[in-house]
């Protein structure tokens, strides 16, 4: 995102978990420091020259925008759906940018190497030609028509299965994924990374899910999804160069990529390049 761009988005500072009445916190928010104080229900967020910021608690957590002319915060029809578990599932301080933590989250292929046993395993590596497409009426990115074997696709999950996956992003910093739900096979499970932009080399991901499981224990839901993002921060770590680079020319896709190229194209075109790298050298 260019700044400009990128301040009137709205992003995460805060879950329940941080929230102590009477124990403010400091976080930073595209470079600047941000006063994070009250409760959940009433949070405050205040910017380094003193601005109370607007602040609004949806999908668990709490967010802000430093911007003047904020656009709407997206919408998840699935987070008012009452009989779903709700796991706001913690934060990770991740150094890259941003963007790359989202694209790391719409990739597929390296589910078997990175998230052996659990997303992925050998020899089920190939991906399966998908859809993707940016659906002008919503400004969006969506990838259908993805299938992936995967040992265990939920921690509800008691055996390999085909898991159907369908991502969006409904904006620079935040990726949604419905995919299978094994208790419930008819409805979707819903998970999603809302990334805090702490500099254009520094984020936090805030996981969070929305689940149809009522088996499962509130803290291996937690545990095993930020399993998952652990073993991302690795790789994302040492990628290089650390912001993402918009310039086709810059790195080279495969088919299975092409989730990451319409991400890429769709963010030069907004303008959306805090965190990315927009020429090649």
């Amino acid at each position: 995102m260019s700044r400009e761009y990128a301040t009137n988005d709205w992003y995460p500072v805060a879950d329940a978990a941080r929230m102590i009445p009477g124990h403010g916190f400091t976080t930073r928010l595209l470079g600047e420091p941000l006063e994070v104080s009250g409760s959940f229900e009433n949070p405050v967020v205040t910017a380094r020259d003193g601005r109370m910021l607007p602040v609004q608690v949806r999908y668990g957590h709490v967010w802000t925008t430093t911007g003047s002319a904020p656009r709407p915060l997206f919408d998840i029809a699935e987070a008012d759906e009452t009989d779903r578990t709700f796991v706001p599932c913690g934060a990770v301080q991740v150094r890259c940018s941003p963007l790359r933590a989202v694209e790391n989250f719409l990739d597929i292929a390296h589910f078997p190497f990175v998230h052996t046993g659990i997303l992925g395993e050998e020899p089920h590596t190939q991906v399966a030609p998908y859809k993707v497409e940016i659906r002008e009426d919503a400004d969006e990115v969506w990838a259908t028509q993805i299938g992936f074997h995967q040992p265990q696709a939920a921690k509800s999950a008691t055996e390999a299965i085909e898991t159907r996956y369908e991502y969006r992003v409904p904006a620079p910093t935040t990726a949604v994924l419905y995919k299978t739900c094994p208790p419930k096979p008819e409805a979707w499970d819903v998970i999603a990374i809302f990334v805090q932009p702490v500099a254009e080399d520094m984020c936090i991901a805030w996981p969070w899910m929305a689940l149809y499981d009522d088996v499962s224990p509130y803290a291996d839901l937690v545990q095993f999804q930020q399993e998952i993002f652990l073993q991302d921060r690795s790789i994302l770590e040492n990628q290089k160069p650390t912001l993402l680079p918009l310039d086709p020319r810059m790195e080279i896709p495969t088919r299975c990529d092409l989730t990451s190229v319409v991400y890429r194209r769709w963010l030069k075109r907004k303008g959306a390049t805090y965190g990315a790298l927009t020429t090649a050298a």
